[in-house]
């Protein structure tokens, strides 16, 4: 293994340009970015709605193993060749699928792990329900619903090498390209830079958390 990183590393193609390993990351980066953003977009404001009412319990946990279940790599075959969608729709699509349910399912679950007497007590202060919502259940949910996002982002970052199976960039474009040349090290390469993403990835979420999380609630923890 130690060989073929250092054939990959050394290689002059991936030392710049298209093909670059800088380029790559960037577009691994960015697709990854456009897909957590999207799933968050739908995963929390359905989850903190669901929390704050106290119910959907079981439709919730439902479509997160649908949704767990969901085989990425056959879900971007089926949109680009049955359905034709060859766009990055066709990538983007599998990644949201795979990034909600973690997102929904820990959001979910960390609001109504909220102790109640907290959240009567706000309300006895005249606290109105939004108040409610964003200045005690989802500050006291925050670890967890960090969890899922941390989760979800780093699904996102390792799955995102599928973007390359429908001709896009990223990381992936290295495993593809280097099964059809039979150049095992790029497969390799390409494999290494992702699982550093995603450590990289898994050590800002720890930051992020270490930041926005009270000592209180990271030593109940």
């Amino acid at each position: 293994m130690i060989d073929f990183l250092r054939q990959f590393f050394s290689d002059p193609r991936f030392q710049s340009g298209y093909d670059g390993i800088w380029q790559r990351i960037s577009e691994h980066c960015w697709y990854s970015l456009i897909a957590f953003l999207c799933a968050a977009a739908i995963g929390l404001p359905l989850a903190l709605l669901t929390g704050h009412i106290g119910r959907g319990d079981g439709p919730i946990a439902a479509l997160a193993a649908v949704g767990r279940a969901m085989p990425s790599l056959g879900l971007i075959v089926l949109l680009a060749v049955k359905i034709g969608v060859f766009n990055f729709n066709a990538a983007l699509i599998p990644l949201v699928a795979l990034a909600v349910p973690p997102i929904l399912l820990t959001t979910h679950e960390g609001l109504r792990a909220v102790e109640r007497s907290v959240v009567d007590a706000a309300r006895g202060m005249g606290m109105r329900p939004l108040q409610v919502l964003f200045r005690v259940e989802i500050p006291s949910a925050l670890p967890l619903i960090l969890s899922g996002l941390r989760t979800a982002a780093v699904q996102v970052v390792a799955t995102t090498t599928i973007a390359a199976v429908i001709s896009f960039g990223g990381l992936g474009r290295y495993v593809v390209d280097g099964l059809s040349q039979y150049q095992y090290y790029q497969v390799v390469g390409g494999g290494f830079l992702v699982v550093l993403l995603s450590v990289a990835t898994l050590i800002l979420f720890s930051v992020i958390t270490r930041l926005a999380v009270s000592p209180g609630l990271r030593r109940n923890r």
